[in-house]
């Protein structure tokens, strides 16, 4: 019982701390060079930290999060933080760690303005549950 309330006062304090749960995201991006031609779709191949372990495999859809933070002058310049779904990744390889996924679609409705319409270093990504 003391070792249960040690570890239940530990994980407390380090929670309090904010420490939580590890942070999924896009780490890496790699794209086909452009070579000037009319109509070239540039494919590109999108890195993840998160893979079999994780329960990913081949087709897996990914959601892709955006985080827009915006400064409230109005309210003691409190910087608000929205999470925004921009679209879905699929998972063409998957290691214990990692993961190769490219373009699945891009939202188009419901979406708000971004500074870059394209996914990018530090989106987040989470498995899609639909």
């Amino acid at each position: 019982m003391r070792l249960f309330l040690l570890s239940l006062t530990l994980v407390s304090a380090l929670w309090a701390q904010g420490l939580s749960a590890k942070t999924f995201l896009i780490y890496s991006v790699a794209q086909d060079l452009p070579m000037g031609t009319d109509n070239q779709v540039i494919k590109k191949n999108f890195y993840v930290n998160m893979g079999k372990a994780q329960g990913l495999k081949n087709g897996t859809l990914l959601d892709v999060f955006r985080v827009i933070s915006v400064l409230n002058p109005y309210d003691n310049r409190k910087r608000i933080n929205h999470k925004v779904k921009i679209g879905e990744l699929k998972v063409l390889h998957a290691t214990d760690e990692g993961a190769i996924a490219n373009l699945h679609k891009m939202e188009d409705e419901n979406m708000p303005v971004l500074d870059l319409d394209q996914f990018i270093v530090g989106d987040l990504v989470s498995v899609n549950v639909d």
